[in-house]
């Protein structure tokens, strides 16, 4: 892990890391730890949704998948941030669940971040998983590492550690996660859409009310060990986030949960905010809300989402894309804003909103490409875009809002939602905090 930390954030780790490992050794429960470049989230909630069936279960909250968000989670208490009482709090917490007689879960669901070298091997020299799920290794987050090869290299180590009875639950169709399966000790199960998958869905489809243009989640087979059965996935739209489901079924596999228990837990299962979820747009369109943050991975997806959408048969709906800059990409930050481009091509547009610096590359991409110059639009900050988008939005629309986090693409949605009055339960990004921090460039 690298040092350039204050001394006091470290003392602060330090002694995080002892108050949780006390907890973990008392109440011992189950761990199931999630780490990759994209999707460790939304593993984390499927995950959690099938364990919640048969156990008490705590998943990781927030952003708390750090070195101090981790043992707080463990403890089960809120940061004390810049206020000495409330840290006062955290230790009071700390010592009543140390003391008290109380109901700990059974089974924990901790999702690991890395955004720098050793973070990792920090993390799992304290907390012992029983299961560890690696979602993906790509180019998401690797301004601190030389390459994806950095990125798997460090985030690997939470299967490589788990010991001969831990379960290491992979993604077989990423290659660089691939190359795992014959390097652990433990036992592994591999997920994917491919044939060489354990765990594997196929026959993937949008299931859709009587009129077309009304999406109603997703359907799959789930095939496994010579099983198939069909799963419904009422709440989610993008079909990579069947990755999760699948990973989440393979976690309640080792936790004695059965195919068809773990599949009826998933009927349900829905997003965390601003992850491609289905919203109501204004003038009766469809916004389909990624905003919560991006990569090159993830938008790419959420690009083919769109264009696999069946338009209205009644009407030509347009279909638009919004996307803010994707950040923390280092030095292949041009190469990979000017593949997206490349990309909104071969799938298709009716309309490019590009916002930010970074993200222009891909409009200047596209129009090389022969898109038309009046179909992509320029703006500087996404409140600029999300007005234009206002005026341009028809009934039947549908409408991709995407971005890194830094970039606030909440605050498009927000001006092109239907109810605007719901942002607070429907966005990402709207509590006070985030209400009162002021939009600026990066």
């Amino acid at each position: 892990m690298t040092n350039d930390k204050s001394k006091k954030i470290i003392f602060l780790e330090k002694i995080l890391k002892g108050m949780a490992v006390l907890v973990l050794k008392k109440y011992n429960p189950k761990v199931i730890s999630i780490t990759g470049s994209v999707g460790k989230t939304s593993a984390k909630e499927a995950i959690c949704a099938v364990m919640a069936s048969k156990f008490r279960v705590r998943k990781t909250e927030k952003n708390y998948n750090n070195e101090v968000g981790l043992p707080l989670t463990i403890i089960g208490a809120e940061s004390g941030e810049n206020s000495i009482a409330r840290w006062i709090l955290v230790f009071l917490k700390w010592f009543w669940v140390m003391i008290a007689p109380i109901e700990y879960p059974e089974v924990l669901i901790l999702e690991m971040g890395a955004d720098r070298p050793g973070d990792i091997s920090y993390l799992t020299s304290f907390i012992k998983s029983h299961v560890g799920i690696i979602t993906d290794f790509s180019h998401s987050h690797i301004e601190f590492f030389k390459n994806v090869e950095g990125v798997a290299k460090e985030k690997s180590v939470l299967a490589k550690r788990l010991d001969e009875k831990g379960l290491a639950i992979i993604n077989v169709d990423n290659p660089h996660v691939a190359k795992l399966k014959d390097q652990l000790k433990c036992n592994v199960i591999t997920f994917g859409f491919s044939e060489p998958a354990e765990m594997r869905a196929t026959d993937i489809n949008f299931a859709y009310a009587e009129r077309k243009r009304q999406l109603r989640g997703l359907s799959f087979k789930l095939n496994y060990k010579g099983t198939t059965l069909p799963v419904r996935l009422n709440s989610v739209l993008a079909k990579h986030q069947i990755y999760s489901a699948l990973a989440a079924v393979a976690a309640g596999t080792g936790f004695g949960i059965n195919l068809v228990e773990a599949s009826a837990a998933l009927e349900n299962f829905s997003l965390p905010l601003g992850r491609m979820n289905l919203i109501p747009g204004m003038k009766n369109s469809y916004i389909i809300d990624d905003t919560y943050n991006a990569s090159p991975v993830s938008t790419a997806a959420a690009i083919d989402v769109l264009n696999e959408i069946l338009s209205s048969e009644e009407k030509k709906s347009k279909k638009i894309i919004i996307l803010g800059d994707m950040l923390e990409l280092g030095s292949e930050e041009n190469e990979k804003h000017r593949e997206i481009g490349r990309k909104i091509f071969e799938t298709g547009c009716d309309f490019f909103f590009v916002v930010g610096k970074r993200m222009k590359l891909a409009g200047e991409e596209i129009i090389a490409m022969g898109f038309p110059q009046k179909r992509v639009f320029y703006f500087s900050n996404p409140m600029e875009a999300g007005k234009k988008a206002g005026e341009l939005i028809e009934e039947g629309d549908f409408v991709l809002v995407k971005g890194s986090q830094g970039m606030r693409m909440e605050k498009v949605v927000e001006q092109i939602m239907q109810k605007p009055e719901e942002a607070e339960k429907l966005l990402c990004r709207q509590n006070r905090h985030w209400k009162e921090t002021v939009w600026k460039k990066v």
